[in-house]
């Protein structure tokens, strides 16, 4: 029933789940994607989800939330590709516009630190299994095996993502690398007039269409616009909305409804979210019939084979660096350990996971 109402209501529940537990930022949505679609519910194969994770690095937007989307239309065609993003957006949005409120009434948002030291260990596992699963698939000749070698050690040593990106499918194509096989006190603009509005609109809109990149290029962006030109947030008001969205779940992007709120309310946010969005739906839209053609032609074949085997690498590099962060102690060492450990010998949810390192996390949090 993949493709009927069933295949839907399947993309639906799937994404609106996902949505609300994918703590992490777009790398670990990638693995908890994969963990769900392709190891346990079998949608596609490893060969598959790596090319729509491909694919997604060639346009601008959010890259974990235009990958629900292609999932979606993997599932259930166009009516799975709206859901899906839907899905996977809402709860996030609908938790950051929340913390906005908390934010503008009250001065602070809640604390989340405890839940974090212990959920972010069990991502890490999550990250580190999907990415061992995907080796074969991203790096099936030695030539792929050395580019991502050489792309990872770079990008450890800062170069740029979006030019290793672009150096990675030349690279492959270069080399003719083939297939083997298939705080308040603050100015908050709530009473907005229409004008506002408009312009809010317009702003998130441009962002989400021009955007490459990850957090810290978004945080470029607002601050430019929000900041400097429009001057309708203070700089610290900026990094409490990147701060949210780094640590809701589900998109990083649903700092654009934080920001949203500070300007204008719901109205705000209602906009921002929409707004950034937008081009996500689009650009995944037209997509769709690029990534089939990409993959059936031998020199386009080898671009997408590189975008996957840098794409892999970044993962990798991206990984690694959280793992230096989370992974602080015994205590969070032995979460991920027991986590990765659990996702080899079983097939539970990974859902069980995060709620097990985040009620670990806070559990520590409160008897020390």
């Amino acid at each position: 029933m993949g493709r009927g109402e069933g295949g839907v209501r399947e993309v639906a529940w799937v994404f609106l789940r996902l949505g609300t537990i994918a703590f992490g930022g777009p790398v670990a949505h990638t693995a908890m994607m994969r963990d769900e679609l392709v190891r346990r519910r079998g949608w596609l194969d490893d060969a598959r989800f790596l090319d729509l994770v491909g694919a997604t690095q060639l346009i601008p937007g959010p890259n974990s939330t235009e990958l629900a989307i292609h999932l979606g239309h993997e599932r259930a065609r166009w009516r799975g590709l709206v859901v899906a993003g839907l899905c996977f957006i809402v709860p996030a949005a609908l938790m950051v516009t929340a913390l906005a409120w908390a934010y503008v009434t009250y001065g602070q948002t809640p604390a989340v630190g405890g839940i974090l030291y212990g959920l972010v260990p069990a991502v890490i596992a999550i990250i580190v299994h999907a990415l061992l699963a995907l080796v074969r698939t991203a790096l099936k000749t030695a030539g792929l095996a050395v580019l991502a070698a050489v792309v990872l050690g770079l990008y450890l040593a800062g170069v740029n993502e979006l030019l290793l990106l672009a150096a990675g499918a030349l690279c492959a194509v270069a080399l003719r690398v083939r297939p083997s096989g298939s705080a308040l006190g603050l100015p908050v603009l709530i009473d907005a007039p229409g004008s506002q509005l408009a312009e809010l609109f317009a702003t998130m809109l441009k962002i989400g269409a021009v955007l490459y990149g990850s957090g810290y290029v978004l945080l470029a962006f607002l601050r430019g616009d929000f900041v400097e030109r429009l001057g309708w947030i203070t700089e610290q008001q900026l990094i409490d909305a990147i701060s949210i969205g780094q640590v809701t779940p589900g998109p990083v992007f649903t700092t654009a409804t934080f920001v949203g709120y500070l300007v204008a309310g719901l109205p705000g946010a209602f906009l921002a979210t929409v707004a950034i969005f937008l081009p996500s739906f689009l650009f995944v839209g037209l997509l769709t019939r690029l990534t089939d053609f990409l993959r059936s032609r031998p020199w386009t074949s080898a671009l997408l084979d590189g975008v996957n085997a840098t794409a892999f690498a970044l993962m990798a590099g991206v990984t690694w660096q959280l793992a230096g962060s989370a992974i602080v102690d015994p205590l969070t060492a032995a979460i991920a350990a027991v986590t990765l450990l659990l996702l080899w010998r079983t097939s539970l949810n990974s859902a069980w996971y995060l709620a097990a390192g985040a009620a670990v996390g806070l559990a520590h949090t409160v008897l020390t």
